[in-house]
């Protein structure tokens, strides 16, 4: 899969922290949903119930949602609509590109300061949840927004990118890196090809038909 992130040491450590986070959101999700299941068995069947599973669930789909952000464009999977962008010429195409990712970091700075904001209301008036855990609101909220400064992270290493690559009047490397995804990219992604290198790829492909040869053969 193709990186929207410049090759270097820090874009493999961003890359490596989104991973990771994302990693760790997948599992808590399989987590969420055996603790829902057993919720809705134990109200049904066997009469008792865990609290807090649905208060947890929320504040677990708004943390996987700003983390999410952030995955996401380190690989390049945000939907983008391109019947328009794809009549234009290279350079003006350039243009639309760098715009683009300009507006994706201010909005990631604006998601920024207002999750700022909300979580230090939350600190400073001692907010709970009015819920029976009555989870002190600060704690799945700092989680949230460590999604955001992720968010905006990855969003500003790319429009720094972004800016370099505009002001050398590369127009191919900033299409090619921040424009959206062409059909072959589409294909490596969905098969993680990337996974595999061409050397070894040859070789199993030739093995693979070395073993039906010989199949055909015997039979």
């Amino acid at each position: 899969m193709k990186s929207l992130l410049p090759p270097g040491r820090t874009s493999r450590t961003i890359a490596a922290v989104t991973d990771t986070a994302a990693l760790a959101c997948g599992w808590w999700l399989i987590v969420l949903s055996a603790a829902t299941c057993v919720e809705m068995l134990g109200r049904k069947v066997l009469g008792f119930s865990l609290q807090g599973v649905d208060e947890i669930g929320s504040y677990t789909y708004a943390i996987v949602g700003s983390i999410g952000f952030a995955h996401t464009l380190v690989t390049r999977s945000h939907t983008r609509v391109d019947f328009l962008i794809s009549r234009f010429s290279p350079r003006v195409r350039a243009v639309l590109n760098f715009a683009a990712m300009l507006t994706l970091a201010a909005l990631a700075f604006l998601c920024l300061w207002r999750g700022t904001a909300t979580l230090a209301e939350s600190v400073d008036l001692k907010s709970t949840a009015s819920t029976p855990l009555a989870t002190p609101l600060w704690i799945p909220q700092a989680i949230w927004l460590a999604g955001y400064v992720l968010f905006a992270v990855v969003a500003a290493w790319a429009a720094i990118d972004a800016a370099r690559l505009f002001l050398r009047g590369d127009v191919e490397g900033l299409n090619g890196r921040f424009g959206p995804q062409t059909l072959d990219e589409e294909i490596e992604a969905e098969t993680d090809l990337h996974m595999q290198p061409k050397g070894d790829a040859a070789e199993t492909a030739a093995t693979a038909t070395a073993s039906l040869e010989t199949g055909g053969a015997k039979a």
